[in-house]
């Protein structure tokens, strides 16, 4: 059994050169921040490209070349040749931008404060020592697979041990991969999502649940006699949604459709018509007849997008506005995009991401391998 090969830190120490907005930035106006952010582009040109995750505020995504999930971003800044990336996303976002683009590109997140939990629930020094008690406990061979949803560390761990990268739409052939090359899978960090993609499989009750934060309560013998090993982690977004939601919303509106991510629970993803990605969620939508009702279990913006950008489909939020936001996007406030895009306007590189060599070879092995199924 070999252990991570290359040095790693905590997330939250990961990126201690970030800076906060300074105080000139802190009070803009609307109207003031627009026309600013609008000039800077407009001095930029094609040096830059702004990338607007489904999950942002319409103050960020209205000035974005591109929206959509976090990976598809990734590619569109990669295929793109501008010298600067601004991603409106979240740290684990900004870094998997950075491994697949060029050297000579920066990619900048706007917000040091834009790190997404669930992400942080799986530490790769953390899950190194998971590793160390299941391998020991087990002789049948087990296979990682990590969630998009993770930092760059954690991807290239996957990659050292034979694994892999999935997104929420190719989880399934993930596992399917893993079980061809070996016995096991150890599914990190979404718990959720991973009992979900078991369930697609048949595999309901061959799973487990890993708790890396009860030492007492976590056997690695008894833990390996399932085939599915599941991270304790979870999006604190999807992981707020209920079954009383679905019922609320058919009471309410009883010609409504229910599409939820399959971030969700279980029981919720159940109860619904349909589970998908943010992409699938968006598709459907925009497939939908005029006077179609889809109530959409994710994060509240997207919603609001939908209900923007298709007013013949009646939207709706499975919860309210509190059940639905995620803190982590919504750090990344539109003044700091202001403040990262005139800073490059003179000349100054504000809040890089950049992952460390060894670990970007890595995690693009482990990209490499989903892009294969």
């Amino acid at each position: 059994m070999e252990m991570a090969a290359f040095e790693t830190d905590l997330s939250l120490f990961k990126y201690d050169n970030l800076e906060q907005l300074p105080p000139e930035y802190r009070e803009l106006e609307e109207n003031e921040r627009t026309e600013r952010i609008e000039s800077a582009l407009d001095e930029l040109g094609d040096d830059v490209v702004i990338l607007g995750h489904n999950y942002q505020r319409r103050e960020i995504v209205e000035h974005a070349d591109f929206i959509g999930d976090s990976y598809q971003l990734s590619k569109e800044a990669a295929e793109s040749d501008a010298e600067y990336v601004v991603f409106g996303g979240v740290t684990f976002m900004a870094e998997s931008a950075d491994i697949i683009t060029d050297d000579d590109q920066s990619v900048i997140l706007p917000s040091m404060e834009a790190s997404c939990p669930m992400a942080g629930m799986a530490e790769a020094l953390q899950v190194d020592a998971a590793w160390a008690e299941l391998t020991a406990a087990t002789d049948e061979e087990i296979i990682p697979i990590t969630y998009m949803n993770s930092y760059a560390d954690l991807k290239a761990f996957c990659a050292e041990q034979g694994g892999l990268v999935c997104t929420s739409s190719n989880a399934h052939k993930a596992f399917e991969y893993a079980f061809e090359k070996g016995d096991k899978v150890l599914f990190l960090p979404d718990k959720h999502l991973g009992e979900n993609t078991a369930h697609r499989l048949g595999m309901a009750d061959e799973t487990v649940e890993w708790d890396p934060w009860d030492a007492e309560g976590t056997d690695a013998e008894a833990a390996v006699e399932n085939d599915v090993i599941l991270w304790e982690g979870y999006c604190q977004v999807h992981e707020r949604f209920r079954t009383d939601h679905v019922e609320q919303v058919r009471a309410d509106h009883p010609e409504a459709n229910v599409i939820v991510h399959p971030e969700c629970r279980r029981e919720v993803v159940e109860a619904a018509d349909r589970a998908g990605s943010t992409a699938d969620i968006c598709q459907t939508v925009a497939n939908a007849e005029p006077g179609d009702t889809w109530a959409i279990g994710t994060e509240i913006h997207l919603t609001h997008h939908l209900q923007r950008w298709h007013p013949e489909v009646n939207v709706l939020p499975l919860c309210g506005d509190a059940c639905m936001d995620c803190n982590a996007m919504r750090q990344i406030d539109p003044n700091y995009l202001a403040w990262v895009l005139e800073e490059l306007v003179a000349g100054r590189e504000r809040n890089v991401i950049e992952v460390a060599p060894e670990e970007k070879d890595l995690a693009r092995v482990a990209l490499d391998r989903m892009l294969e199924i």
